[in-house]
Formats: C-alpha cells, sequence, structure tokens
C-alpha cells in the first residue's frame, strides 16, 4: 500500500554481506514527486542516491514506498534532498552518502540541490567536503566559467 503522506517508517534495512570492501551503490528515482509548499502544484525530479555501506542498506522496495510518500508532501526541492538524506543516514548508518534532485524546470527555472554526508571523523567526512565543493557543484552547460577542453 502507498502511504498518502510523508511515511519514513516504511523504510528497511537489509546486512551488507560485504561490509569489509568499500563499494558505491547508486538508486535512481525518476518519478519522484512532491508539492510546491506555496502553490500546492506539483514538482517532479529525478532523485539520485549514491552510497558506501556500512553494515546496513536501504531495501529497494521500502525506498519507492518512502519516496513515492512525498507526492502529496508540501516542501521546496532543497528540503526534500535534505530530508531524504537525514531519513537515510539515521537509517543505515552509511560510510557516505549523497542524494541529488533532478527537478524539471518551473517558470523557465530548473533546480538541482545536492547534499551528502560523510561519518564525523573518517576520511569519508573528508570525502564528503571535497564532493561538495570540488567535483559534485562544477558548473555545467557553456559557461563563461567553465574552461571548455
Amino acid at each position: 500500500a502507498y502511504a498518502q503522506n510523508y511515511a519514513p517508517e516504511v523504510l528497511e534495512t537489509f546486512d551488507n554481506k560485504h561490509f569489509e570492501r568499500d563499494y558505491w551503490v547508486r538508486l535512481n528515482c525518476p518519478e519522484f514527486t512532491s508539492l510546491c509548499p506555496i502553490t500546492g502544484q506539483p514538482d517532479f525530479a529525478t532523485i539520485r542516491i549514491d552510497y558506501i555501506p556500512a553494515v546496513k542498506m536501504v531495501e529497494s522496495k521500502s525506498l519507492k514506498l518512502y519516496l513515492f510518500s512525498f507526492r502529496n508532501h508540501g516542501a521546496f526541492h532543497e528540503d526534500c534532498v535534505n530530508i531524504i538524506l537525514n531519513d537515510l543516514v539515521r537509517l543505515m548508518q552509511p560510510k557516505y552518502i549523497e542524494v541529488t534532485g533532478f527537478f524539471t524546470p518551473r517558470g523557465g527555472i530548473s533546480i538541482e540541490p545536492y547534499c551528502n554526508y560523510g561519518q564525523p571523523g573518517t576520511e569519508y567526512e573528508g570525502l564528503a567536503k571535497k564532493r561538495l565543493f570540488e567535483t559534485s557543484r562544477e558548473p555545467s552547460g557553456n559557461l563563461p566559467w567553465k574552461k571548455n577542453s
């Protein structure tokens, strides 16, 4: 059954059978919807979740049900990705995680919020800072400050 309201309680985990090794998991939800808290109109996005698991991993069907629970939830784009990140950190305690929202343009503006988390006091905390300030937020397109190769 699909929740009609924001439902973090539907999230489930399973044990990481390869916890001794670092590896990257990418999950894409190309059918994410939420509601604009100002107009009540639907916002559409692809939500991308990348993480390096520790002991627990998110179960994909529960993640689908969780993400679909946003469809009647009024939140700004930036709030959506931060809520998702916070809920997944609480759930799994991953070594590293990042969430990106690729929202469909409305009014001629597209918004692509990004947030991440690395376990404090570990190399993953450093990875989070590096990804935030260098890799993940590079300008896109043919913008004047982007060097063309």
